[in-house]
């Protein structure tokens, strides 16, 4: 690999002895993961049912590494929602973060969403995580990792970090910035990160972060936690951006620990050897199977209250709370078509975006968020047609066969992509809507008539071939 020499200068200055080990961890290949939705399924059930080997991540008991010829994306299994495809270091800053049912969490920086989803998962359903991407097209794939994943509880924005401030100032007690960052520790499985590294990028990229972080302080409550990683291994962007961080703000740097992971933040590495960042992690690619990461957690203490102007009056949302009236094609729908226990649960939680029926997530008020730019505010249910109401996608993944009056569970993998790549199944069932389930895990809904069901998996997510 034909790294930066500037890279490389920087590196030997910092390392010492051990920058050749890490010069020879790039002739190495790229690991590759995949980790366990827990909202479908147990790690030991996933694996269990993969037509690959497996072998557990240390600081993940939902991750596995897997070896770097698989193509994990290619499964029914995937479009299912029972993992997802992730690198098994990136896999370690959730786990520092430690979401619980019940949390409010914001990951702030999320697209393209490995670590929402895994924080979606460890909610299990309870409490609210939101989701948010400044990159539109980014944004949008965020969106669809979600709901393939069955999270019911999240909000997807798409807004400046700042902008989040006047509707939820103080509000989380679980704060996620995996930020944007020169990528040095992603080199060798993104050779777009090696392209564009320059020392000025690596002085870009810390303008961005303070100005992230200085948000996230503002939308955490006293005594919450915040969790800051990067995918770089460039002082400026870790240890010294904590440091800096930490003379400005009352916040405890929190001891992190995770198996397997033995590598520390540097203290030498800061200006004024601040002590509390031996606290940090290093995840090395020398010294783990996997990338590079760097991890700080960082507790909320009580301070001085900040004098800003947050805006006390709030545009009206274009959310609507559903009428009976408005919902009598989606209660018929519901009746006919779910088990009561799935629809009772969300019916004081129905409002209207234009046609778009969604089940919003307990405890958010809609006059607060009225001026965001939000893809998603909650599980999407569907879609009011003419004298009609057609489910979504995202609703099909969040249930559970079971749930489903009318299911039809395929056995045969041939039969799965057939329906995967858009096209009608052969088969007889009861009319109606049908939801279309692969060895005993839902892949999107279907319509049945005359001994045909016709394909109702979105056009965008079609794959052309196994």
């Amino acid at each position: 690999m034909q790294l930066p020499e500037a890279f490389k200068e920087k590196m030997k200055n910092l390392m010492g002895a051990s920058y050749q080990s890490l010069l020879d961890s790039y002739d190495q290949p790229e690991s590759k993961g995949i980790r366990t939705n827990t909202l479908k399924l147990t790690p030991d059930e996933l694996a269990n049912k993969l037509p690959f080997n497996t072998q557990g991540v240390n600081w993940c008991k939902d991750g596995f590494y897997i070896d770097h010829t698989v193509r994990p994306g290619k499964n029914p299994y995937y479009y299912a929602g029972l993992y997802y495809v992730q690198e098994p270091t990136a896999m370690a800053a959730v786990e520092v973060l430690d979401p619980q049912p019940g949390d409010w969490v914001l990951d702030l920086c999320a697209a393209p969403g490995g670590k929402s989803t895994q924080i979606g998962a460890r909610l299990q359903g309870a409490g609210v995580l939101v989701a948010n991407e400044l990159v539109n097209s980014r944004a949008g794939v965020l969106s669809t990792n979600i709901e393939r994943m069955g999270i019911t509880n999240a909000l997807v924005t798409n807004e400046f970090p700042e902008r989040l401030v006047d509707s939820f100032y103080e509000r989380f007690d679980k704060i996620l910035v995996d930020a944007p960052c020169s990528g040095e520790g992603m080199f060798r499985k993104d050779p777009g990160a090696l392209a564009d590294w320059s020392l000025e990028r690596v002085d870009r990229c810390r303008g961005k972060q303070e100005k992230i972080l200085e948000s996230a302080h503002r939308l955490l409550k006293p005594g919450g936690v915040l969790v800051y990683s990067t995918c770089t291994f460039s002082p400026e962007e870790n240890e010294q951006m904590i440091e800096a961080f930490i003379e400005k703000y009352p916040y405890e740097v929190e001891t992190v620990e995770l198996p397997g992971i033995t590598d520390h933040g540097q203290v030498a590495w800061t200006r004024k050897q601040q002590q509390a960042i031996a606290k940090t992690l290093r995840i090395m690619p020398m010294t783990v199977k996997g990338e590079g990461h760097f991890i700080a957690r960082l507790k909320k203490l009580p301070g001085q209250a900040e004098n800003l102007d947050i805006k006390q009056g709030y545009a009206k949302s274009r959310l609507k709370k559903a009428t009976r009236m408005e919902l009598q094609d989606y209660s018929d729908f519901a009746k006919n078509n779910l088990d009561p226990e799935f629809y009772q649960k969300i019916a004081d939680r129905l409002y209207l975006l234009g046609e778009h029926l969604y089940a919003i997530p307990t405890g958010i008020e809609l006059e607060r968020i009225a001026n965001l730019k939000i893809l998603r505010p909650g599980l999407h249910l569907g879609t009011f047609k003419k004298n009609r109401f057609e489910p979504s996608y995202a609703l099909a993944m969040a249930l559970n066969l079971s749930q489903a009056r009318n299911s039809c569970n395929l056995s045969d993998e041939e039969l799965a992509y057939q329906y995967l790549k858009g096209e009608a199944l052969n088969l007889t069932a009861s009319k109606g809507w049908i939801l279309i389930g692969y060895n005993g895990y839902p892949l999107g809904f279907g319509k049945a008539s005359e001994g045909l069901i016709k394909n109702h998996y979105p056009k965008g997510l079609r794959i052309r071939k196994k």
